[in-house]
């Protein structure tokens, strides 16, 4: 298995494979025939010291193959979360990835309406012997049921090319002790049997709401140190391994 540390294609994943607390600039990184190229960011960047303020955030990637064709499929990603990022779910619906495992996008929005925290789009490249063709889905990220006391998120997207495959992946966000506060580990199920690899995923991740008579935010951040860190490790199915971390700067008030 190969292993690579580079700090900006942690950027790019982290951006775009979500679950959340920093941005990143645009970035282009080559990995042996694996090219990544993405932007994102966090809003605002300028942040209380001490207390927790509401961010959201964007971001996108892109990957390929260098010499084009299908890019080696995407396996594991587990991001660690700075102590400075916080998730506050308490009082917003949930919806379990069985109630929208066989749900169109359209209908997965109306059954867990009130449990949306993210959306965006899912392009995938498949491999059909004879060629390749390009299937994508809206991306719909809801709040999920907590899981022995930790949050968790349910990805939802459906394709439709070569045939229907619906995907509704849990992912559980582990709290921990010291420098991160957060582990989301996301398992990338087989496209189309194993004949796909993602190419693009954008997010669009913030949720206002209100529970016990006050407003809150899914996502929230505040600014200790003037930095915001994040770690990753990506795992690809031609044993290609990102690991490593990023730091984008924040500004305290």
């Amino acid at each position: 298995m190969q292993s690579r540390r580079l700090k900006a294609a942690l950027a790019l994943c982290c951006a775009a494979l979500l679950l959340a607390a920093a941005g990143a600039d645009a970035a282009l990184v080559e990995v042996e025939g694996l090219v990544l190229h993405a932007n994102g960011g966090f809003q605002p960047r300028t942040l209380p010291r001490h207390r927790f303020a509401p961010i959201d955030f964007q971001g996108h990637v892109d990957l390929r193959a260098k010499g084009g064709g299908e890019p080696p499929a995407l396996q594991l990603a587990i991001v660690d979360f700075d102590r400075d990022g916080r998730l506050s779910a308490g009082g917003l619906p949930t919806c379990a990835a069985e109630r929208v495992a066989s749900a169109s996008t359209a209908e997965a929005r109306r059954l867990c309406r009130g449990a949306i925290v993210g959306t965006g789009r899912v392009e995938a490249l498949i491999d059909l012997g004879i060629g390749t063709v390009t299937a994508s889905s809206p991306l719909t990220i809801f709040n999920g049921p907590p899981e022995a006391g930790h949050p968790t998120v349910v990805i939802h997207a459906q394709t439709r090319v070569p045939a229907t495959q619906t995907f509704a992946i849990p992912v559980p966000i582990e709290r921990r002790r010291g420098a991160f506060r957060y582990r989301a580990t996301l398992a990338v199920p087989p496209i189309a049997g194993g004949l796909g690899a993602i190419t693009h995923i954008d997010v669009d991740v913030g949720r206002r709401f209100r529970a016990g008579g006050r407003r809150r935010s899914y996502v929230s951040a505040h600014c200790s140190d003037g930095i915001l860190d994040t770690h990753g490790r990506f795992s690809f199915a031609d044993g290609t391994v990102i690991d490593g971390s990023v730091e984008e700067p924040c500004t305290p008030k």
